[in-house]
């Protein structure tokens, strides 16, 4: 038996709720034909933030420092720093090889190397939506700013690098997961950002908002300065992807203008195969790796600054 699930439910605080009512004990099927499974790598509903684990006491520490320490005056900094993209030269291929050496701590779905989670989300898209390489390639690099983690970069720690998203210079939403931990954020109580626009203004665009620091908008960066051909939407979906509070719970929508609509249609697309792909079955890397190589050296140049 199977059953076609076109958006998973969630609670106020980001945790998956259920897939769907009276799921049996067979295959779930997202609408292209993905097969959606039943449980993460540890045995537990997807995204849930709430269940008592030892790896969940330590993904919620991450939230707590990462919600402290995210502030307008920290994204500001960070983006002067790394936007100079004067770390490393170096092939998307070779950073995807470098990231075998990284493991995400905000992740409650997953401990295998990055390498894997990539391949994962790009086969599951290209099987479905053969005819967007531009969606394969974007799905293989989404998450490649992990690569900050490394000591080539600076080591930075985890909670300045991944983990969910959010604006900064305007009021926290209650829908990011952990928002609680807000309360002690400097930014928290400032009269100009504590608002539902803060320093923004209606319709302004996410292009003009300022996101938490992290790999979405590192590899946004890089993808951009070094003038690669994927569609603004491409670009879109790595910048955005980690930004559960709007594609997941629809908040700060207030902030999007025409273009942010079409593209987060995209976005909403990527993120089911981003989030259900992750299990503990693996690909086989050398076989698919002629097809991206070809998708990377039709999209970018030979070596990247980063």
């Amino acid at each position: 038996m199977t059953i076609i699930v076109d958006q998973p439910q969630f609670n106020e605080n980001g945790s998956q709720e259920q897939i769907a009512k009276n799921t049996p004990e067979t295959e779930l099927v997202l609408d292209g034909g993905f097969c959606l499974p039943h449980a993460n790598s540890f045995g537990h509903n997807f995204r849930d933030y709430d269940v008592e684990s030892e790896r969940q006491q330590g993904v919620e520490n991450f939230y707590r420092v990462n919600h402290i320490n995210q502030t307008v005056d920290f994204v500001k900094k960070m983006r002067k720093e790394y936007e100079k993209l004067d770390k490393v030269e170096m092939s998307i291929w070779e950073c995807c090889e470098l990231l075998n050496e990284v493991i995400d701590e905000s992740d409650p779905d997953l401990d295998e190397p990055q390498i894997e989670h990539l391949l994962q989300t790009a086969e599951a898209i290209r099987k479905d939506y053969p005819d967007q390489e531009w969606l394969h390639l974007t799905a293989l690099i989404h998450d490649l700013g992990k690569v900050l983690l490394h000591p080539s970069f600076g080591e930075l720690p985890q909670w300045a690098v991944v983990g969910d998203t959010f604006p900064v210079g305007c009021a926290f939403d209650r829908s990011i997961v952990h928002n609680k931990y807000f309360l002690q954020n400097p930014d928290y109580n400032n009269p100009a950002y504590n608002t539902k626009y803060g320093i923004y203004s209606k319709n302004c665009g996410l292009d003009n908002v300022m996101m938490s620091w992290g790999h979405d908008d590192y590899m946004y960066l890089v993808a951009k300065e070094n003038r690669t051909t994927l569609p603004l939407a491409g670009l879109f979906i790595i910048r955005y992807h980690s930004f559960y509070a709007l594609h997941r719970s629809e908040a700060y929508k207030h902030l999007m203008n025409d273009k942010d609509v079409e593209n987060l249609k995209w976005l909403q697309i990527f993120n089911k195969y981003d989030l259900y792909s992750k299990s503990k079955v693996r690909v086989d890397v050398e076989k698919v790796k002629p097809y991206y190589e070809s998708l990377i050296n039709k999209y970018f140049p030979a070596k990247l600054r980063w």
